[in-house]
């Protein structure tokens, strides 16, 4: 995520919105007590391999997990990761090569952000986080309607289970400053398919004024 700093990383949040501006078909107002957050990905295969390219954003998520616990409200880590012996790796795969293996140190979350016993982590093995996975089971047994969508990479993971729980109803929100993928271009590309189709993009500041 070299075209970011975390010094720069408000004022460039700020250009990205306003370069989205003309796309924005439609605003939601984020119910706080029908929220959840969804950290996505955000382990050290990503952080670190082969650039630290989510490392700006995480103490943006840190403080919206903070936001959402103080808020009793669920904060939800998904890991992506396939098996050793491969039997699980599809045609990403096949795409990658390079995969994220299961009960390596690349696999786990990034130390910086924090894991409470009370958040709830989704093992993945795809680009979508409901693919698969437990993910819509726990969403519905906490009542949430709002999913607010954070981590690695933007257009990747996260704007691809951005869609498929728009597709499942739930309103996304997607703060522009809490994703981050590994150049600009594919960034604002997500953030304008979102915020034109899929759901709401806002600042992380948003989200937590929005519980107060």
């Amino acid at each position: 995520m070299d075209y970011i700093s975390p010094q720069t990383l408000d004022e460039k949040t700020d250009e990205w919105l306003a370069r989205i501006e003309s796309f924005i078909f439609n605003r939601w107002e984020l119910n706080p007590e029908k929220s959840a957050l969804l950290i996505i990905d955000c382990q050290n295969f990503f952080v670190t391999h082969p650039e630290p390219e989510g490392a700006p954003i995480l103490p943006v998520i840190r403080e919206l997990a903070r936001t959402f616990r103080d808020g009793d409200r669920p904060v939800i880590y998904t890991r992506h990761m396939h098996k050793g012996d491969g039997s699980d790796f599809g045609l990403i795969g096949k795409w990658w090569g390079d995969n994220i293996i299961e009960n390596t140190p690349e696999s786990e979350i990034h130390a910086a952000l924090e894991i409470e016993p009370t958040d709830i982590v989704v093992r993945k093995n795809r680009y979508s986080a409901f693919h698969g996975t437990d993910l819509e089971e726990h969403l519905e047994k906490l009542g949430v309607e709002d999913l607010v969508v954070t981590g690695v990479m933007t257009n990747l993971c996260c704007e691809t289970t951005a869609r498929v729980g728009f597709m499942k109803d739930y309103r996304i929100f997607f703060p522009a400053d809490a994703n981050g993928t590994a150049s600009e271009e594919m960034h604002v590309a997500s953030l304008l398919n979102i915020a034109f189709g899929f759901g709401t993009v806002v600042k992380s500041g948003d989200i937590t004024d929005a519980f107060e």
